[in-house]
């Protein structure tokens, strides 16, 4: 096969191969060790494969990237930018978007091997053309320099190329675009900073991270929309929420949600701000952020409250987030009788919703519900009991009867919401006690697709994995739920049939 492939390679770089032999060359190297791909190649093969990429026929294009793709793959980054700088340089300015992808995407390989990478950074033209891909039509390319910058970033001498030097106006040059450029810019901005609190004081020492601010904090309400999606990203990293606390943005955030009761377009960015605070206190602490920014909860009970489906959601998706973890879980509880009554309207959503929002609500009581084995106190326990118990007249019955509903993704959700009380003695007994739901539980013949059956499989596994399943379930069942788990998801029983002489 390797002798096959350097005949096609051949042919090729005399410009003897037609379209036909490049679809099989195209083929064939996919076939060939990468070791055997390297020992072959020469610079006059590749040469000739990027000279062909010059032609203004797209299928020759699209089969010289895929050969190109796989043969590059095989070779070694410092060997690829010595040899074939000039070629990466073309490849940057070629009118096809995937010329531009492939050439982009070995220059993050470049990047990211420690003795190619200095090579990169002495090439400040091929890093200003990577730059001006940002501000390119096609969001496949601009993905693809974003990542790539973004690995550049990843050393002390690729954030000294980027922010200290003139590519720094590159970047600012390219801003200019257009909005949606802007955005992109800003996105690379916040992924550089994330990754070390070094990488965010050159990002901040740039002056961009305060034009995102200053568009967060500013009076357009569809640009606050889409910079808050951002600066949660920033909030996710210690460092990040240091630096946001320290400028006063979190505040700033906070003061707007206030402010939002008297703007008729609050709609547009209350929903990015909300899920920026259940984001924070989860990283943080559900109890210091919910009394330091009270407005925060009281914003999502009323969202929460309300008749718009959009702000539900958005409510219901965030006390998911919140009560994620026990801490959480408290400060829902100290509100008392208003949780208790939001599960209640929590609960009737899951019914009677628009599918999207049922899910969602689904989604939330299973992280509301769940608790781990080891927080498992008897204050707890009774408090996720009261929390059930508040769902519906009849939440077991709730559940089950949507899980027999003909639609997949509802199916699975309550199936999520079983196996998050699961190991709780209490939702036990509540199973136990409820005729025909055993039988439910190990019927497989109610379980339609593999999601199902993987669904109803974990819900088996958390019962069989809880301490206190035996005594209360006893043994009958104990043990079938035991033969379930041995048996797998997708277990069929043998059916035995008996043949009768003469039979059709």
């Amino acid at each position: 096969m390797a002798e096959a492939v350097v005949e096609l390679l051949e042919r090729a770089a005399r410009r003897e191969a037609p379209l036909e032999e490049l679809r099989a060359l195209r083929v064939a190297v996919q076939a060939v060790p990468p070791a055997a791909l390297r020992a072959r190649l020469s610079d006059d093969h590749l040469g000739a494969l990027f000279a062909l990429l010059s032609v203004n026929d797209r299928e020759q294009v699209s089969a010289c990237v895929s050969i190109l793709e796989r043969l590059l793959q095989a070779l070694d980054p410092v060997y690829v930018i010595q040899n074939l700088r000039e070629e990466l340089r073309k490849g940057l300015f070629h009118s096809d978007d995937s010329v531009k992808i492939l050439t982009i995407s070995q220059v993050g390989r470049i990047v990211e091997n420690s003795d190619a990478v200095t090579e990169i950074l002495n090439s400040p033209e091929l890093l200003r053309q990577i730059i001006n891909c940002i501000g390119g039509e096609k969001i496949a390319v601009a993905k693809e320099a974003i990542k790539s910058l973004s690995r550049i970033a990843q050393t002390q001498d690729g954030l000294e190329a980027l922010f200290v030097s003139n590519l720094l106006s590159d970047l600012k040059n390219v801003m200019a675009t257009n909005d949606v450029v802007r955005y992109r810019v800003y996105e690379l901005i916040v992924e550089i900073s994330s990754v070390s609190a070094d990488s965010l004081n050159y990002c901040a020492n740039s002056g961009l991270i305060s034009e995102l601010i200053g568009e967060l904090t500013g009076d357009d309400v569809l640009v606050r929309a889409t910079c808050i999606e951002m600066v949660t990203s920033l909030a996710h990293t210690p460092h990040g929420r240091q630096y946001l606390a320290q400028q006063g943005i979190i505040d700033k955030i906070s003061n707007i949600i206030v402010g939002a009761e008297s703007d008729p377009f609050s709609g547009f960015y209350l929903p990015g701000f909300v899920k920026f605070f259940g984001n924070l206190a989860v990283v943080d602490s559900p109890q210091q952020i919910c009394e330091r920014y009270p407005v925060f909860m009281e914003k999502v009970f009323e969202m929460a409250e309300s008749h718009d489906p959009t702000m539900i959601g958005v409510a219901v998706d965030t006390l998911g987030i919140l009560g994620s973890n026990v801490e959480g879980k408290q400060v829902l509880q100290k509100t008392r009788s208003r949780f208790q009554n939001l599960l209640n309207r929590i609960g009737h959503q899951a019914k009677n919703a628009p599918t999207e929002l049922r899910l969602r609500c689904l989604d939330a009581i299973s992280s509301l519900l769940y608790l781990p084995p080891e927080q498992q106190t008897e204050d707890l326990l009774r408090m996720t009991e009261s929390w059930f118990t508040s769902l519906s007249s009849q939440p077991l019955e709730l559940f089950r009867s949507i899980s027999t509903q003909p639609f997949p993704d509802l199916h699975c959700g309550a199936l999520r919401v079983f196996t998050a009380i699961a190991n709780q003695p209490w939702a036990q007994k509540l199973m136990l006690d409820t005729p025909g739901f055993v039988e439910y539980v190990v019927d497989r013949s109610v379980e339609p697709d593999k999601a199902s059956k993987d669904a109803k499989y974990e819900l088996v596994k958390a019962l069989v994995n809880s301490k206190t399943i035996a005594e209360i379930f006893g043994n009958q069942y104990y043990l079938r739920l035991r033969a379930y788990l041995r048996e797998g998801p997708y277990y069929v029983k043998a059916v035995s049939t008996t043949a009768v002489e003469g039979a059709e």
